[in-house]
């Protein structure tokens, strides 16, 4: 074989040395690159016989309507199935199965204790309505223990994808990584709000076994009727509701930075420590307009007559801000890096 016919050969039987795997980065294996979880519309193969762009931009207005609902329904459906996932864990239901003993226990322990003399404030206060509970329990239970319960599902909503290594196939189905977090942070405000819940409906029915129930006093000294009560009640779930979706934003904030959900669930519950402990020292009173758990018990204002609507809505403001400032810090962290797990 002549020299000419063994180089052709030697060609033939390499391949071409100018593929696409030598003329641009080599890929690393596991690694999704920004560029290839961007929306599928705008990376996916055109299709032989589809209309091009300029035909299809003169039927977007008549066609556009008919894609939002596959859109909407595709995002329902994910959504849906972060729910079940999230609800469906054992680790979750036994979290929330604590929240809902804790009312109760409190509850029989207020229950022994109510004959004894010189009862006052939220004993009293629960002794002489059933109602009182629900308030007793939020109060209690939002210094830290739901806090934690929220820090523990919001904090895994990422790192835990990362570290189980499935983060990458969920962006490269044609969710795109906005959606993927809006899907991840729905989630956790929703499951927020039903830690909320189910701290309520707990201390609720409990209250309404172990205790009278009637007209609500209130801390400014009006008596209210049960339905007024009952409204207020469901007042507060909303408000204290909101307060963990803040710190839901943080908690998926954390876990935007690490892939090791651990981490993140254990800088939120720091998070909150620190700021508990900021808000108790004197000398450092002008922070705590700034942290979030102050505002947190302001749900107190449902009690007074008329509702001190002005602290509540101040309230919910912090906490938009606080879900606007992590939302925001998350959403540049987790659309601008590369995944590699």
């Amino acid at each position: 074989m002549s020299t000419a016919d063994t180089r052709h050969h030697d060609r033939t039987a390499t391949g071409p040395q100018d593929g696409p795997e030598t003329a641009g980065e080599r890929r690393t294996p596991g690694l999704v690159p920004v560029t290839e979880t961007l929306r599928s519309v705008e990376r996916r193969p055109p299709v032989p016989g589809e209309a091009g762009p300029g035909e299809a931009a003169g039927r977007r207005a008549g066609a556009g309507a008919g894609r939002r609902p596959g859109a909407g329904a595709a995002f329902l459906r994910l959504l849906g199935s972060e729910l079940g996932l999230t609800f469906r864990r054992p680790r979750n239901q036994a979290m929330l199965g604590v929240l809902a003993v804790v009312p109760v226990v409190l509850g029989v322990a207020l229950r022994l204790f109510a004959g004894d003399d010189g009862m006052g404030g939220v004993i009293a206060a629960v002794a002489g309505n059933g109602l009182m509970l629900t308030f007793a329990s939020l109060s209690f239970l939002t210094v830290l223990l739901m806090p934690v319960t929220v820090s523990v599902v919001a904090g895994d909503a990422l790192a835990g994808e990362a570290a189980a290594g499935t983060l990458r196939y969920l962006l490269a189905a044609p969710a795109g990584r906005t959606r993927l977090l809006m899907v991840k942070y729905l989630n956790a405000v929703l499951f927020s709000f039903a830690v909320t819940a189910v701290v309520a409906a707990s201390a609720l029915l409990t209250g309404l076994v172990l205790f009278p129930t009637g007209p609500v006093t209130l801390l400014s000294g009006t008596t209210v009727s049960v339905a007024e009560g009952l409204l207020r009640v469901l007042l507060t779930v909303g408000y204290v509701g909101a307060g963990m979706a803040a710190l839901a934003a943080v908690a998926l904030a954390m876990s935007a930075f690490t892939e090791v959900s651990i981490g993140a669930i254990a800088g939120t519950v720091v998070f909150v420590v620190v700021s508990q402990v900021l808000r108790a020292v004197p000398q450092l009173d002008g922070l705590a307009p700034y942290l979030l758990p102050t505002w947190w018990m302001r749900f107190d204002g449902v009690l007074r007559d008329p509702v001190a609507t002005g602290d509540m809505a101040q309230g919910l403001l912090v906490f938009g801000a606080y879900v606007l400032l992590f939302g925001s810090i998350t959403w540049a962290r987790f659309t601008g890096k590369d995944i590699t797990s």
